[in-house]
């Protein structure tokens, strides 16, 4: 006789002592993200996107960032829209958490019907890098704000052993 797959769950989570079960520290986890609060805000500047060899859309481009949960979450929802027509060509939607556990930033985007999960480094410099993969594509972006006050974010895409290749460029500012 076999168990349904709930009992199964049921049945092994009862074995584990409460020893085992970490009770995530939600003041660091606080802590850490009020770090990122320079990014809270309604910006809005230009982008431009690379969507295949020699084919650049320019983009007028909004990010808005603020805490959810109580300043647990970090969401970032960027929407872009082609300079020419005004017609949606970008819209992504970012959330960002610090694992205190690990003393790791974590983010997970969506895009175009699809979630990626990374790590998100807040570096010394002010630079904030992040990154993706799925087989033999990754990603790679690093924001930052720069002497006047923008958001400037470059994005690479790198498809195996090649050279990256800038995927998106912008400057945003706020309101």
């Amino acid at each position: 006789m076999t168990l349904p797959a709930f009992s199964i769950l049921v049945f092994a989570l009862h074995s584990i002592t409460m020893a085992q079960i970490q009770t995530p520290n939600i003041e660091a986890q606080r802590t850490a993200m009020k770090k990122l609060s320079f990014l809270i805000g309604e910006w809005s500047g230009e982008a431009s996107l690379t969507r295949g060899p020699g084919i650049v859309v320019e983009l007028s481009q909004t990010e808005v960032a603020e805490f959810k949960l109580d300043g647990l979450v970090l969401m970032v929802e960027g929407i872009g829209r082609t300079k020419s027509d005004g017609r949606v060509a970008l819209q992504a939607l970012g959330l960002i958490t610090f694992d205190d556990a690990t003393g790791t930033y974590r983010g997970r985007g969506y895009n175009d019907g699809r979630w990626l999960e990374g790590e998100v480094k807040l570096r010394d410099d002010g630079k904030m890098c992040w990154g993706f993969a799925l087989g033999e594509i990754s990603t790679k972006s690093v924001m930052r704000i720069n002497e006047k006050g923008e958001w400037t974010e470059l994005t690479e895409l790198t498809i195996g052993s090649a050279t990256p290749s800038k995927l998106m460029e912008l400057v945003v500012r706020t309101h």
